[in-house]
């Protein structure tokens, strides 16, 4: 165990090496820079990818597996998960409500990368003889900048799986177990068994089924959970309306530091920049090349209109989602008498004091479906980076499939530090061969 112990500590330095200053700095500043050079595409391009997702402009000759609102919604199942409920309460609990105002940034800034790189997915994707689509970031740093790429593009297939395994899969049932834990009054170990076999048969269940099944699940799913979240956060905003001004008025304060409390001017602005860019990184996913997966398989063949739909993630993710966490939670005041509770547990909390009595199980509901979700979109990344590095092995794809599921009861029934830990890092560094794509 002390080696076990070393080995994790030494990876979540380098956890926190990657996802610092200078990856904040790449992340906002490409979405900030490709906001400029498009002539800010997330406003106008607003309206008209509210027109696609509709149907408008769908045609069933046009090739791919999925439509466009099934791309949206099998990406957005990814990026709707943990990050909105646990991540949210984490970067208040260490970057103040300043933090919030970063987060409500980098998700705007986000779409313009969102747009650029989901774009590329659909321009450089292969539609093999069946059908079946082959996009992402592994496909178009090949067919985009060339052969000689390629050890890039199988660095970022081989990181997507290891990420698919942990922070994906494993972190999530980890967290829907320890939440079940808490809340149910049963033996320990029975809840985590029950609940890593049963969002191991209901996650095998879809995704034997193909992009196709994941689309036309997640078409159902991620609309009612996040219509259902949305408006429990809305019951609680509405009923402390009148806390809303002062809310914000620390939001905005302490995002530049002008609350002496926050620990000085500079002090308290840098922390709350960093705490509020890396959650919504970490929750809307721009830039790091998971969602062009997604969007690859819409049925289009204009590579902009997909790109104009995939900027929707991040203002849905971030900009709605991560920003109603925020406003229960600052408005219940929960942040300030926490006593070293936090993630799900001070969200939890939050609500309660907005539903007395139904705010636990809110939540706990929520972390389900949302876990779920993501294991779903999940699995599809990493089948189709299995797929890039054994083209054509039906096996390859098999196993992974089985593998996935049986991580997924590991996950829940047993703590694993260090694996999960290495799974952030190469999550951190699919960013790497993927802007780097985008911007050549």
């Amino acid at each position: 165990m002390g080696i076990l112990n070393s080995i994790e500590n030494v990876l979540n330095v380098i956890v926190g090496a990657i996802w610092s200053l200078p990856m904040v700095v790449v992340l906002v500043g490409t979405g900030l820079a490709l906001t400029l050079l498009l002539g800010f595409v997330q406003i106008k391009g607003f309206i008209h990818a509210i027109h696609v997702i509709r149907g408008r402009y769908d045609d069933p000759n046009d090739p791919g597996e999925i439509s466009h609102f099934q791309a949206l919604t099998t990406a957005l199942s990814a990026t709707v998960g943990l990050g909105n409920i646990a991540g949210v309460a984490v970067a208040i609990s260490a970057g103040g409500p300043g933090a919030v105002f970063w987060m409500v940034v980098t998700g705007l800034v986000g779409m313009a990368t969102k747009y650029s790189e989901c774009s590329l997915a659909v321009m450089y994707r292969h539609v093999d003889e069946r059908g079946e689509v082959h996009g992402g970031p592994m496909h178009y740093i090949v067919r985009g900048l060339g052969e000689k790429w390629r050890p890039l593009a199988v660095f970022f297939a081989f990181a997507a799986i290891v990420a698919s395994f942990g922070a994906a899969n494993m972190f999530q049932t980890n967290q829907v177990a320890s939440v079940l834990v808490r809340s149910l009054p049963y033996d320990e170990n029975l809840i985590k068994w029950v609940t890593g076999i049963t969002l191991s048969l209901l996650t095998g269940m879809v995704i034997i089924g193909g992009i196709k099944r994941i689309g036309h699940v997640t078409g159902i799913l991620v609309p009612l959970m996040g219509a259902i979240y949305v408006i429990g956060a809305l019951i609680v905003i509405v009923s402390n309306i009148g806390q809303v001004p002062a809310v914000f008025s620390s939001i905005f304060s302490e995002a530049f530091g002008l609350n002496a409390a926050a620990g000085g001017v500079a002090g308290g602005a840098i922390r709350a920049l960093i705490q509020g860019v890396r959650r919504a990184c970490f929750s809307n996913e721009a830039g790091l090349g998971s969602a062009p997966i997604a969007h690859s398989a819409a049925s289009t063949d204009e590579p902009i209109r997909e790109g104009v739909v995939a900027l929707l993630e991040p203002f849905i993710d971030t900009v709605v989602i991560c920003s109603m966490t925020a406003l229960v939670i600052l408005i219940s005041g929960a942040h300030l008498n926490s006593d070293g509770v936090e993630g799900v547990t001070l969200t939890a909390a939050a609500f309660d004091t907005g539903i007395p009595g139904f705010g636990t199980f809110f939540v706990t509901t929520a972390v389900v479906l949302f876990a779920y979700s993501t294991l779903l979109s999940w699995s599809y990344y990493g089948e189709r980076a299995v797929d890039f590095l054994f083209p054509g092995s039906t096996k390859s794809l098999l196993i992974y499939k089985g593998l996935f599921c049986l991580l997924a009861i590991v996950g829940a029934v047993w703590t694993l530090g260090p694996v999960l830990a290495f799974s952030d890092i190469m999550l951190g560094l699919m960013v790497v061969p993927n802007l780097f794509a985008v911007w050549m």
